[in-house]
């Protein structure tokens, strides 16, 4: 069974790169890809996916980049983040859901379900103006900041010792990762939440790096399809992200037996607070319509 989803990640994978070669072939056809400094979009994707590896979490600190120097237009960030993470957290995903003993059904349940909420959120994300773009996802980088601190202080649950779930602890995991599938369009990552999610239902800490870098894995390739296809993405971003945060994450999987992390996290904390009282403050500019009116 392993195999089987291992093999389906895979092809999917190499579908999502067929879709994306696609689309970046006629983008630089008609002259329309972006001329942002590859070598800093190249250094971006590497940092941010070696530092996703380890679990951190790559969503929120490459928003804060984005956001911080302007190098992606605030209403594409959402595709920007999901296109350019696909590729290199697939390789995670292969790596994890092998390496690490978890239950099939708990596994593949949530798989689907994260699978299914991108699906039908990145359709609505995919078209929302910038306003909206900035409210929703200022929002949602608060939640992650304040997921995370409660995790730094004790007070989210550390995790139980069960690799496997069932019963109604199951079907609060399925519904709880349709949501967070869902939330992933807009930009908020699933790590964090995902993570919060099993360790308060009693699952091992290990066990959360299949679930959560598998549910991202398998929602990424077509949910950032519909991207694609809107064209709701930067595309120079996404080529570089995903050759050299490709290698990021190879490096953090195989070289880095440990590393530090602990005041990194802080940072990150930090950051994604900051960045989100941006994009709050930019969604409520008087330059432009109040983005709570439809």
């Amino acid at each position: 069974m392993v195999k089987i989803l291992l093999g389906i990640l895979s092809c999917m994978g190499l579908w999502y790169l067929m879709v994306f070669f696609k689309d970046y072939k006629e983008a630089k056809i008609n002259n329309r890809l972006e001329k942002e400094n590859k070598v800093a979009l190249s250094g971006i994707g590497f940092i941010i996916c070696f530092f996703d590896t380890l679990g951190i979490g790559g969503f929120a600190p490459m928003t804060a980049i984005f956001k911080q120097f302007k190098l992606v237009n605030d209403r594409i960030i959402p595709g920007t983040l999901n296109a350019a993470m696909t590729i290199p957290i697939v390789i995670e995903a292969l790596i994890f859901i092998k390496d690490v003993k978890v239950d099939l059904i708990t596994l593949v349940s949530m798989l689907v379900a994260a699978t299914l909420g991108a699906l039908l959120g990145a359709g609505y994300v995919s078209k929302l103006d910038e306003k909206k773009v900035q409210l929703y996802m200022g929002i949602a980088l608060i939640i992650v900041a304040a997921i995370m601190l409660a995790g730094k202080l004790g007070i989210l649950p550390s995790g139980g010792d069960a690799v496997g779930l069932s019963g109604v602890k199951l079907v609060i995991a399925v519904i709880g990762n349709f949501v967070l599938g869902a939330l992933m369009t807009l930009g908020i990552g699933l790590y964090a939440p995902c993570m919060a999610l099993v360790y308060a239902l009693g699952l091992s800490p290990l066990v959360a790096f299949p679930i959560m870098m598998g549910s991202c894995a398998y929602l990424m390739p077509a949910a950032t399809a519909k991207f694609i296809r809107e064209g709701a993405y930067h595309r120079e971003a996404t080529l570089w992200s995903t050759i050299f945060g490709s290698i990021g994450v190879v490096v953090a999987a195989y070289l880095v037996k440990s590393l530090p992390i602990n005041i990194l996290t802080w940072v990150v904390m930090g950051v994604v607070l900051y960045t989100s009282l941006n994009l709050l403050k930019d969604a409520f500019s008087s330059k432009s319509q109040d983005p709570l009116k439809v």
